[in-house]
């Protein structure tokens, strides 16, 4: 079931490569931040303040009269359709302003079809290997896609084969996968593609689960190799995933990430055993995690330890002080590798782009990032949902970082206007195709927002001093009437569910339910443009340091909506 490479992906990556310069790119920034901070207002702002803040009244009022009779497909056509097309017929003459808002969102923004998804008919959002079947994709060995969802099975083929790629050109057979889940991306690379893969995850249950996944899948072709049917060398001639569970520090060094990786390697020796056919063989690849390939540290104070060092890893081996000199001197000697994040959370990919630029040992790196919201930045250096060590670092360790998740280049750090607030990177993270399908489809989905908003009025009314408060999705809101989700979400802010309710504002705010969406839509169009500044400002810092880089929409977008992959390879030693 081994992948070859993509040669369209391979392809896309030369062409970027050539159209794409350090010039161009330092320009593109300044004209990102220009149009960003021109109109902050969009991208800065909560849409269940619609009312409360009188969000329509901020827009320019010749925008205001061609807005606000759109039908919902007329907005996803009219605004969210990047397509060059001639016919694009306005229903009334839209002033120069928005037109250029809308070419400029769209111009700015880098492209997020991927090359074999161009000129795809319209209508079809699935990629082609689940045509035959929705849930099973057709280019993807079967024993793969065992407690995949459609999505990661997707995602973990593409990414999986451009890893193999960067391998094969940097001449590397190990893969270090960080925010390695349940396993899912190490375990096609491992057993797939035949690479050697270190897996690090920071959740212990997911990361003991990924090795009871390993134990099942070498259990499998176990008995595949008994019935002679299996086309996979034997587990014996094959790379176990290491799996382990820890904590990747952002403010430790490069050197502490490769010693976490030294240590792990060495604590896990003798337990990469091959799989045999009995039972309890079986029971003990499926329930014991050490067999599997994880390996934890169950030592509090030495956890503890390693954390107020400013360790890289919550869970690694402690070595005594007559070694410390000698393990310095052995770090060089650790082989080299390529890194790898599939949606590594907030600052993990940034931190993960400065151990590729400073460790000398990580020859490519592919990283696709998710979360932006949750990066940490100057003027926010810790944002709602920001991951903390599993137990309390030192007071001497507590001080905030020097560097942040964003910006990390020295010239978007320059540029005025460069600062993205925490709503809008959280924008950067919304399904822009997901939502253009809502309104082509008329969708009932699209009243949520407007429900929240009017319910956002109410709150206020009652409690002044209760802002944007949390409500959590409501199942199946859009199916009920407002009266009853106001009765759900009402007590959730600690409000009486019979709350009394104007009746005649609850109409008068139905009526505005176009404006809500045509408002929403409005501050989408800025998502992708934000994204492509956060992910711009990574490559600038890797061009800053020297190293070449290339963004590839790698994944469909239709399918997987953070579908960016940065890939960057050192120059030959």
């Amino acid at each position: 079931m081994s992948e070859q490479p993509s040669v369209s992906a391979a392809q896309h990556v030369e062409e970027f490569r050539a159209s794409f310069t350090a010039g161009q790119q330092r320009e593109l920034a300044k004209r990102l931040t220009t149009f960003l901070a021109q109109y902050s207002h969009l991208t800065d702002s909560f849409i269940i303040e619609f009312f409360t803040e009188n969000l329509w009244q901020t827009l320019p009022s010749p925008w205001q009269a061609v807005l606000q009779d759109l039908s919902y497909p007329q907005t996803a056509r009219l605004l969210l359709d990047a397509s060059h097309n001639e016919d694009r017929r306005y229903p009334s003459v839209w002033p120069l302003s928005l037109l250029a808002f809308r070419a400029t969102a769209h111009a700015l923004a880098f492209p997020r079809e991927c090359r074999p998804d161009r000129g795809r008919v319209a209508g079809s959002q699935r990629p082609d290997e689940f045509l035959e079947n929705q849930s099973q994709s057709s280019l993807l060995g079967h024993i793969f896609r065992k407690h995949v969802k459609p999505k990661k099975q997707h995602e973990i083929r593409k990414l999986g084969t451009l890893v193999k790629q960067l391998c094969d050109q940097t001449g590397c057979r190990r893969v270090v996968d960080v925010g390695s889940g349940q396993g899912h991306l190490s375990r096609f690379l491992s057993f797939g593609l035949g690479l050697s893969v270190t897996a690090i995850e920071a959740d212990h249950t997911l990361a003991a689960m990924a090795a009871k996944y390993d134990g099942e899948l070498l259990w499998t072709l176990e008995k595949e190799k008994q019935k002679k049917s299996c086309s996979f060398p034997p587990p014996e001639a094959r790379s176990v995933p290491r799996h382990i569970a820890g904590w990747v520090n952002p403010k430790a060094s490069w050197e502490a990430f490769i010693k976490q990786l030294k240590y792990a390697n060495h604590g896990m020796e003798g337990a990469q055993t091959s799989c045999g056919p009995s039972k309890k063989r079986r029971a003990d690849l499926t329930q014991t995690p050490q067999t599997g390939g994880l390996w934890l540290s169950s030592d509090r104070s030495e956890r503890e330890q390693m954390l107020s060092e400013g360790s890289c890893c919550s869970d690694i081996q402690t070595f005594s002080e007559e070694g410390r000199d000698a393990e310095e001197t052995r770090l060089l000697d650790y082989p080299d590798f390529v890194l790898t994040g599939l949606h590594a959370c907030g600052d993990l990919s940034a931190t993960l782009l400065r151990h590729f630029v400073s460790c000398p040992q990580v020859r490519g790196i592919t990283s696709v990032a998710c979360c932006y919201m949750k990066i940490t930045t100057k003027e926010n250096p810790t944002p709602p949902g920001l991951i903390s060590p599993p137990t309390p670092l030192t007071p001497g360790a507590e001080a905030v970082p020097l560097e942040f998740g964003y910006p990390m280049s020295s010239w978007v750090r320059g540029l005025p206007g460069h600062q993205l607030s925490y709503k809008a990177r959280e924008g950067a993270c919304h399904a822009v195709e997901d939502y253009k399908r809502r309104l082509v489809e008329e969708s009932q989905l699209l009243r949520t927002h407007c429900y929240r908003a009017m319910l956002e009025t109410f709150i206020r009314d009652a409690r002044p001093d209760l802002r944007r408060a949390g409500i959590q999705t409501i199942k199946k809101a859009h199916l009920l009437a407002f009266t009853e989700y106001a009765r759900l979400g009402l007590p959730r802010v600690g409000l009486p569910p019979d709350l009394a309710l104007d009746q005649e504002r609850v109409a008068a705010m139905l009526k505005q339910q176009s404006k809500v969406v045509v408002y929403f839509t409005l501050s989408l169009l800025l998502a992708p443009v934000v994204e492509t500044l956060v992910l711009l400002d990574r490559m600038i810092y890797l061009k800053e340091n020297g190293l070449d880089s290339q963004l590839i929409p790698l994944f469909n977008p239709n399918f997987s909506p953070r579908n960016f992959v940065l890939v960057a390879l050192k120059p030959s030693r």
